[in-house]
């Protein structure tokens, strides 16, 4: 596999962007070679899966960018090596978002690559190999695919939106406030709620247009940090579900809008969230 021209070509640049994608790539090719095929699968819980090809892929990711900055930290699903705290230069990488989509055989799933300095995002690419979907965006430089620059909905009011959620792997009061939470919006007449299995993929097609607003009320770094800075660049804002910055030292709810939307979205989620801290 290699990197497409039109990827090279997207104007947000980076001077860790070449050394990012050749690892997207490399990963890309470990995830291919396995996809559709039996392969060993270890459980970490309900419904939460490792597979042999998480672990190839991360380690083709590791390789190669430790290759070119050995000195950074590191913070990957799998290894979760870093100390994220110390870390002035660190890489925030998931290298399967959407593992069970992959298991089951369905193309919807994603390698989500984040480089953090001073615990600011910097660079974040997504990339989908199976579709050749390409998300890129560099701070202060836009939210970039190979159709041209993302922006983020216009909307201002629900009521003219999809609205996309994530389940985290809990089955109990969690899962019961995800599903109050979606009635609360279908009560505001939205155009549909959207469920996929990929947080980082749900919050590049926020960033691009195609929802008003993402949730989730419990995600880990990995999940979110890439997509957190596409929406940022297509104009868009990333919370958790009480409106403060999202962590990079641990689990965190998350909301993220366009920002018109971000209030009042906020307002509908706060009920069930708040429950949860009870």
């Amino acid at each position: 596999m290699h990197i497409p021209d039109a990827v090279r070509r997207m104007p947000a640049q980076h001077p860790c962007l070449e050394p990012a994608l050749e690892a997207t790539v490399r990963a890309a090719g470990e995830l291919m070679e396995r996809f559709g095929k039996s392969m060993d699968v270890e459980s970490k819980g309900t419904a939460n899966f490792v597979s042999e090809a998480d672990k190839a892929a991360e380690y083709a990711i590791l390789k190669t960018l430790r290759r070119s900055y050995p000195d950074h930290g590191y913070l990957a699903e799998e290894s979760q090596t870093s100390i994220v705290s110390t870390s002035e230069h660190l890489w925030i990488i998931d290298p399967l978002d959407g593992t069970s989509n992959y298991l089951h055989g369905i193309p919807h799933f994603a390698i989500s690559i984040a480089y953090y300095r001073n615990r600011e995002p910097e660079l974040a690419i997504v990339h989908n190999p199976v579709t050749q979907d390409w998300y890129v965006a560099a701070r202060g430089q836009g939210a970039w695919t190979t159709q041209g620059r993302q922006r983020v909905c216009d909307a201002t009011r629900l009521n003219e939106v999809l609205i996309a959620c994530g389940f985290y792997y809990d089955r109990g009061a969690m899962m019961r406030a995800t599903l109050d939470t979606i009635a609360a919006f279908f009560e505001c007449d939205i155009h549909g709620m959207r469920r996929f299995g990929a947080a980082a993929l749900d919050l590049c097609n926020l960033g691009s247009g195609q929802y008003g607003v993402f949730f989730e009320y419990q995600l880990h770094p990995w999940d979110f940090a890439a997509g957190q800075l596409f929406v940022q660049e297509a104009g868009g804002v990333c919370t958790d579900c009480d409106g403060k910055a999202l962590p990079l030292d641990g689990p965190s709810s998350i909301c993220a809008t366009n920002k018109s939307l971000h209030q009042v979205a906020l307002a509908k989620i706060a009920p069930h969230w708040r429950g949860l801290q009870r």
